[in-house]
């Protein structure tokens, strides 16, 4: 014994009361009828919705800058950082007459997430140097289908600043406040 904290289990017999679980079942009754009236916890999801930590991560959002350009230069850290592996991602070389798509010459052409994989933990937020990716505070919605969890670059893209203004200060949320 190195910690000295054996105890010695009781053998004496049962008593009758002992044996057919009575106390047991009033307790256990008891607790069962002291939940009726407690508050419920159950949220009605459509009618209400649930508040969630300040630091809560929620779904991906691919960022653009003020003038609406994607931020994402497919560098490709994010997918690198992804413990996960849920990241892919290929790049293309932004064709003159582009500019106003991108901000840097290179651009992620293909950009996917498989949210089966991912365990938003956050290091793709944090291995972004161009803050093109971030964690929303929106809830993955639910789906039936394995290709529903795969989120292509134009399901993760922010809404465009200039001709959809509301769009993407709701899609900002909780960052607009904190940036």
């Amino acid at each position: 014994m190195l910690t000295q904290r054996a105890k010695q289990v009781d053998r004496k017999p049962m008593t009758f009361l002992e044996s057919i679980y009575l106390w047991n079942i009033l307790k256990g009754m008891g607790i069962t009828i002291s939940h009726l009236f407690k508050k419920k916890v159950t949220i009605n999801y459509p009618e209400q919705t649930r508040s969630f930590s300040k630091v809560w991560r929620g779904l991906h959002v691919l960022n653009r800058d003020e003038a609406g350009r994607e931020n994402c230069t497919a560098c490709g850290l994010c997918a690198v950082a992804c413990p996960a592996e849920a990241i892919t991602m290929e790049a293309a070389e932004r064709l003159p007459g582009e500019e106003h798509l991108y901000r840097e010459e290179k651009y992620a052409a293909k950009y996917e997430i498989n949210m089966l994989r991912c365990i938003f933990c956050g290091l793709c937020e944090e291995a972004c140097p161009k803050d093109a990716i971030y964690l929303s505070q929106s809830i993955a919605p639910a789906n039936y289908g394995r290709k529903g969890f795969i989120y292509k670059k134009e399901d993760l893209l922010i809404p465009h600043p200039k001709e959809e203004p509301e769009a993407y200060q709701k899609a900002l949320g909780e960052k607009a406040t904190i940036n």
